[in-house]
């Protein structure tokens, strides 16, 4: 039996990490962000993100779009303030969709915004319902990649995009099992089974029906996520273990501090980067 924590588990022992942290509470962000000349600063880093995504998935006012994985919120207030959009919001950790449900209420944004406790890979909803599926962040929690694709795809309108912000592996296998240990001590620690590569992404993505398939390495622009993440990380770690001996930090957070360490450690070896993807159902 797995020692490391369930997707559920594991977002709901760092609520405070990423509500105070990462200042989620604020943001309603847990991603990174994209820096640009015009995003140097964390909180605008976050939303331009949204602002990049959506205009790789050239989303327009009145579309329908399902936010697969949407953590507190934020990017589906970021599409329908900014672009007009009706988005539906779905995740698998309760207090995400408590969370989330609060904060459009704080932008008086109920009546075009909606959220399902639910897997992104068996979604309770029709076929053919939405314009665009956009996930930030999120895939990667999917145990095998292509149902997350034959999802997507299924509950697509012909003509509908799918758009991915994540994580991609650089190959399969790598040439050391160290380096392998190396990307799983960040990804277990985040209830990620694993990465594919890009190629994997494509396989999966053009069996279910998607064409015009592209992927985008936006390694230079989250750069500076990362690196915050990481040195927030070696800083708090120490601290964390002790708190963590007399019960005020759980074990899941020790684990997420050494993640984050681990993953930074694992980018800058070059064993994964930090993608865009775009694919269309005709």
């Amino acid at each position: 039996m797995s020692t490391y924590p369930t997707i559920e588990k594991y977002y709901d022992k760092t609520r405070f990490d990423y509500r105070y942290v990462w200042n989620s509470r604020n943001t309603h962000a847990l991603h990174f962000g994209y820096y640009d000349e015009t995003a140097t600063k964390h909180f605008d880093a976050v939303a331009n993100m949204n602002r990049v995504l959506s205009e790789l998935a050239h989303i327009q006012a009145g579309e329908r779009v399902l936010d697969a994985g949407c953590g507190v919120g934020g990017s589906c207030i970021w599409l329908t303030q900014q672009l007009g959009t009706d988005c539906v919001g779905v995740s698998l950790v309760e207090s995400h969709i408590k969370d989330a449900v609060e904060n459009v209420k704080k932008h008086n944004l109920s009546d075009k915004i909606s959220f399902l406790k639910a897997d992104f890979c068996h979604i309770p909803l029709p076929d053919d319902s939405f314009d665009v599926v956009w996930a930030i962040e999120s895939q990667c929690h999917a145990l095998d990649k292509a149902d997350f694709y034959k999802e997507a795809y299924r509950i697509l309108k012909k003509g509908g995009r799918l758009v991915v912000a994540d994580y991609f592996r650089i190959k399969r296998p790598f040439d050391t099992e160290g380096r392998e240990i190396l990307l799983k001590n960040w990804l277990n620690r985040w209830a990620i089974e694993d990465l594919d590569t890009a190629a994997e992404h494509q396989h999966n993505a053009e069996k279910q029906g998607f064409t015009n398939f592209a992927i985008r390495n936006i390694n230079p622009n989250v750069r500076r996520s990362l690196l915050n993440a990481y040195e927030h990380s070696e800083k708090w770690l120490r601290l964390a273990k002790i708190l963590n001996k007399i019960g005020i930090v759980s074990s899941v957070q020790v684990g997420n501090v050494i993640g984050t360490i681990s993953q930074f450690k694992a980018w800058d070896a070059g064993l994964w980067y930090y993608g865009l993807v775009f694919c269309e159902k005709k």
